[in-house]
């Protein structure tokens, strides 16, 4: 059997820009791909936390130290310059690996800089 797992995601990144006549995708400073794990071309989920919008895309590297996060083509309708989004990329492994995977979760703040860094989220209490 094969599972989905997480396997990286920017918490509460900055929409940074929305470009509606790009060719798509979503523009990524290449220093928070790095750190999710997330690679150029991948394709990824993302969820506005300020409209509720979830729509798929891909990454595209952005200027490295820029702090990009553009929302492109399409998708621009659904995030503007300011919301807050959570933008996730997954992966398929077999049922033993998923038992001990580990995803690459980066917590940015409000300039899209990495406050912090982290591989499990706490149980949540009811």
């Amino acid at each position: 059997m094969q599972r989905i797992m997480l396997k990286g995601k920017l918490h509460q990144a900055r929409v940074t820009h929305a470009e509606l006549e790009y060719e798509g995708s979503c523009a990524i400073d290449q220093d928070l791909l790095d750190a999710a794990g997330i690679l150029a071309f991948e394709k990824i989920e993302i969820y506005n936390i300020d409209n509720g919008e979830r729509f798929s895309t891909y990454a595209i590297s952005g200027e490295r130290g820029s702090k990009m996060i553009s929302v492109n083509g399409a998708a621009a309708h659904k995030a503007s310059p300011g919301h807050r989004v959570i933008i996730c990329a997954y992966m398929t492994m077999n049922e033993a690996d998923a038992k001990v995977h580990q995803p690459s979760l980066v917590y940015c703040d409000a300039n899209n800089s990495i406050k912090g860094t982290g591989n499990g989220i706490p149980t949540q209490a009811a």
